[in-house]
């Protein structure tokens, strides 16, 4: 498969899964405070390169991908190189500067759910909401268990492995994974044309 079905398909899991979530977030009034990075601002996040083929696609597209790989390969964080802090003394609170483009992981958390040992879901959300949201929280834990949809970690990774095991299923941390995600698209390209009338597709 390449470079081009493979982004077709993640951005197909993502449409997938943002109808799923908007339903999930319409039935438990569960919802992100406005301008709260505090979960992109910590620097243990890892994930997948599959799951940011698309934004490497698109940089490579608009001629952003070298560039982007040089800031990455200097830069010194641990905490996403997409995040954008207010300021240095706000660093919880800002947002994305690829939004469209995000991860699997960045859609997933807050609205959906692991399963523990015993089987059960549990919502995979932050301390923000459960606090400050419990009752809509405890509320959608007691739907979830008694059947009502909610997407889950494994089931989403699994699919996406499914579009490339290599890429899909190997979890880094995420600087590291927006790395090899640009990399695997120059890699691809270095002896291929460009791909002309592709420049909307991701």
């Amino acid at each position: 498969m390449d470079i081009e079905q493979k982004v077709r398909q993640v951005e197909a899991l993502f449409d997938r899964l943002e109808f799923e979530i908007t339903a999930f977030k319409s039935q438990t009034h569960l919802y992100c405070n406005a301008g709260c990075g505090k979960c992109c601002s910590t620097p243990s996040i890892d994930a997948s390169p599959l799951e940011f083929l698309p934004w490497a696609f698109h940089l490579f597209l608009n001629g952003k991908a070298e560039e982007t790989l040089t800031e990455l390969s200097k830069s010194t964080t641990k905490n996403c190189l997409l995040y954008r802090p207010l300021s240095v003394l706000e660093q919880h609170r800002g947002s994305c500067s690829n939004y469209r483009y995000r991860g699997l992981i960045c859609r997933l958390f807050g609205y959906a759910a692991n399963t523990d040992k015993f089987g059960k879901l549990r919502l995979a959300t932050c301390k923000i909401i459960k606090e400050e949201q419990n009752q809509n929280f405890n509320n959608a834990e007691e739907s979830m268990n008694k059947g009502q949809y909610v997407p889950v970690f494994s089931d989403y990774y699994m699919r996406l492995a499914q579009i490339d095991l290599k890429m899909g299923v190997i979890l880094l941390p995420i600087n590291e994974a927006l790395k090899f995600a640009i990399e695997e698209v120059l890699h691809y390209y270095a002896y291929r044309p460009f791909p002309g009338g592709l420049e909307n597709i991701a």
